[in-house]
């Protein structure tokens, strides 16, 4: 327990919540996409930016689902601005009609949450013959970042508000295969680890952040672009699989 309440230079520890991280925040006029928000983590984070006056997009695959969040955020917050947005981030397709949708839309962005993820889950190919972990969690992710990036900067730059992207990512890109991501591999049936092609993915979600947060610079674009590990948290995600006392490091 000593771990979780340990404060860092933040002045916040692990076991802080999102709703005391941003208390006194005030989001009203800023708009964020957050993807995978139909629940977990993703539903969690809507909640709380809508609270601190955010306009959230909500990028989901499961629109049920997701009405049903929407539901809750506003009967807790009336005034929230959450709108449901269909996004499938195995699907190029969907993650391109997501994109085409918000951008002639006409809405700013100032926060993009790549949040949306499957763990550890038996082999399989997406839409796009990509193998599914790393079709959702990295390429739909990679891909959904660079349509909506002139929108990210068109906003930092007529608001002068600096622009957040986020990759969710996780401890576990550690944990890789051995010879870390496996470009020429990563199809590879007779190979695959459910654990190791995980971490696979979550390994490109920080070295996107990373080579993205140098070109933003080397541009000049006032945008952050940063990778994190969420905490050990009992989430559908764990749906395939489970590595700690039912909690997993997403």
């Amino acid at each position: 327990m000593w771990l979780f309440s340990k404060k860092g230079p933040s002045g916040f520890s692990a076991s802080s919540t999102a709703e005391e991280v941003t208390q006194g925040i005030d989001g009203t006029g800023l708009t964020a996409i957050v993807t995978g928000a139909s629940t977990g983590i993703g539903a969690e984070t809507a909640r709380v930016l809508s609270l601190r006056g955010v306009h959230v997009v909500m990028g989901v695959r499961n629109m049920a689902a997701a009405a049903t969040v929407k539901e809750a955020i506003v009967k807790e917050n009336p005034t929230a601005k959450v709108d449901v947005m269909e996004l499938d981030l195995s699907s190029m397709a969907s993650v391109k009609k997501f994109a085409s949708d918000f951008n002639s839309a006409g809405l700013p962005l100032n926060i993009l949450i790549n949040n949306a993820g499957v763990m550890a889950c038996p082999f399989m190919l997406s839409q796009d013959k990509i193998e599914m972990q790393f079709a959702t969690n990295h390429v739909g992710h990679f891909l959904l970042t660079n349509l909506l990036l002139e929108t990210l900067k068109s906003t930092a730059k007529q608001s002068n508000i600096e622009g957040r992207i986020v990759n969710v990512s996780s401890e576990a890109h550690r944990f890789p295969y051995k010879e870390g991501i496996r470009f020429d591999k990563i199809n590879d049936k007779a190979e695959y680890s459910t654990v190791y092609a995980y971490g696979q993915s979550k390994l490109a979600n920080v070295l996107h952040a990373n080579e993205l947060t140098g070109r933003l610079k080397e541009d000049g674009v006032q945008i952050t672009a940063n990778s994190l590990h969420p905490g050990s948290i009992n989430t559908d995600l764990l749906r395939h699989h489970s590595i700690i006392n039912g909690k997993s490091l997403i």
